[in-house]
């Protein structure tokens, strides 16, 4: 089960520890995610300045750190209970 954070009450580090590698592939954001993001809206928040704080450019392909893109979930992020 998930860990609770202070502002959402999800612990979105959870994610990391079935992901492979310690970079997120922007056309993999949606399978890191669990259908949370989608590359083409991390593609817009990038050009916009509100993406992760960390990325990678390889050429024409954009990776993020898992941290990076964890704490940039966490960020965002809003738990909501009825």
């Amino acid at each position: 089960s998930a860990m609770k954070n202070e502002t959402t009450g999800f612990d979105f580090s959870e994610l990391a520890k079935n992901w492979p590698a310690p970079i997120v592939a922007r056309k993999e954001v949606g399978k890191f995610s669990g259908g949370l993001l989608h590359p083409r809206t991390m593609a817009n928040m990038d050009c916009l300045g509100i993406g992760p704080n960390v990325k990678i450019e390889f050429g024409r392909s954009v990776a993020y750190p898992v941290d990076a893109l964890i704490d940039w979930m966490q960020q965002r992020a809003v738990m909501k209970q009825k």
